[in-house]
């Protein structure tokens, strides 16, 4: 009686664990499919080594309703799905409870004999699985990955030249250097008449920057142009080591590899822009909206220039927000612009050269973020957010020009990557090369 009572209990047990795998492949299978329609429809991501660095770096606190949203298309929604989806199998499972129906399979001289509505069950499960996992390297670049990773290249042993290898000359009175990244801002937002890809001029007041013949615009026509993207310097983190260090960032697999670093952090070893201007003594700042901390941001400041930091609870410390306070990926351009002007004001009272560096928000995909002061003059509300920015940029590059410290600042106004907004270049030339704004 206590063996077939042990036996029972046994049978209980392996029925259980059975069922709770089966959940866990659909949940699990549902997810990364789910994942991947949703990283689809709301950016346009070329390599996977974005999605690898994000997923292993520190995204502090990042957008909250784009987490939110993530949390509840991606993993609410396939919880959901899948207690669906076992509720119909055990319904099923239900009906046909006395209909058996089985395989034999003869191997020697034994005989193994399966229940042929679990093998359909087991081999379901099992594919949907497995088709989730193909689904997914397939369509965000990971056999790419995988392939790319075993070629060797001597890229950077031919086209990289280390600063620390380069005599730099500077002047007596060194310059102060304002260097503003304004998130995913192409001159692709320009009307065609200017090299744009538009019909309407949705970045008036920067291609009229680019225009001015007192600025340095670089261009491959005699029209406004920009910059083409190298490989690895497609998102932010990125796309600011390439233009301030001149490399390429390359994920690593260790989880939290950004912040582990102890040396030279996410590109060691890199001499950057930060610390050529740290050894000629200047002060080195920057400004964002946002939780430097996402992304590894931070880190690589910090370790690359050991730059003076303002961010998202910089302005919190300071009374200048509430602690409750979020707007967009923490506050809107339009405060990081006034505070800017104050920190550049009491920045400019000391001798000493400064640079003062800046990283925009509201353009940031996948529609951008409107502030109150702007209109709202098209259909598209990533365009509205384009238009919205030219405006504020140009207002602030004009406040600059009437400060004292004016005379011997150089700015630099760039892009930081291609928008990875999927759907304002639908209807564009698709022939059209895009590039990245500068002036």
């Amino acid at each position: 009686m206590k063996k077939q009572l042990k036996k029972i209990k046994k049978e209980k047990v392996i029925r259980i664990i059975k069922w709770f795998l089966a959940f866990i492949l659909i949940f699990l299978a549902l997810i990364i499919i789910f994942s991947t329609n949703w990283t689809l429809e709301n950016y346009s991501i070329e390599n996977f080594d974005q999605i690898l660095f994000t997923l292993f770096s520190d995204v502090g606190t990042g957008s909250s309703d784009l987490i939110i949203e993530f949390i509840k298309e991606n993993i609410l929604i396939p919880l959901g799905i899948t207690i669906v989806i076992i509720i119909i199998i055990l319904f099923i499972k239900h009906i046909f409870r006395n209909l058996e129906a089985s395989i034999s399979i003869r191997i020697r001289k034994k005989t193994l004999k399966i229940n042929f509505y679990k093998l359909i069950s087991y081999i379901a499960v099992l594919s949907l699985f497995l088709y989730a996992i193909y689904y997914a390297m397939d369509n965000l670049y990971i056999f790419n990955y995988i392939k790319y990773s075993y070629i060797e290249s001597n890229f950077l042993e031919v086209s990289y030249v280390d600063p620390k290898d380069v005599k730099l000359e500077f002047p007596d009175k060194k310059r102060n250097l304002i260097y503003i990244f304004s998130e995913s801002m192409e001159s692709t937002y320009a009307d065609k008449e200017n090299g744009g890809a538009y019909d309407t001029n949705y970045i008036k007041e920067l291609v009229d920057l680019a225009n001015d013949k007192d600025n340095i615009n670089f261009s491959s026509t005699n029209l406004v142009g920009g910059a083409r993207t190298a490989f690895n310097a497609t998102w932010t983190m990125a796309a600011m080591i390439s233009q301030t260090a001149g490399i390429p960032l390359k994920t690593s697999f260790a989880p939290n590899a950004v912040e582990s670093y102890e040396d030279g952090a996410l590109v060691p070893g890199a001499y950057s822009l930060g610390q050529i201007l740290e050894d000629e003594g200047y002060r080195r700042y920057i400004m964002v909206g946002s939780d430097l901390t996402f992304g590894g941001r931070r880190t690589y400041f910090e370790t690359h220039g050991d730059y003076n930091v303002f961010d998202y609870y910089t302005a919190i410390d300071k009374g200048l927000i509430d602690e409750d306070y979020f707007v967009h990926w923490g506050y809107e351009d339009e405060k990081l612009f006034a505070y800017a002007k104050d920190e550049l004001t009491e920045i400019a009272e000391n001798d000493e050269p400064f640079i003062f560096t800046m990283l925009t928000t509201n353009t940031h995909s996948p529609d951008g973020y409107v502030d109150e002061s702007c209109d709202t003059d098209y259909d598209s509300p990533y365009l509205n957010a384009v238009a919205c920015a030219s405006k504020e940029l140009k207002d602030f590059i004009d406040w600059i020009k009437d400060q004292d410290f004016y005379e011997n600042t150089t700015i630099i106004l760039v892009g930081d990557h291609l928008s990875m907004n999927t759907y304002a270049f639908e209807e564009i030339d698709p022939n059209y090369i895009r590039g990245v704004y500068n002036v």
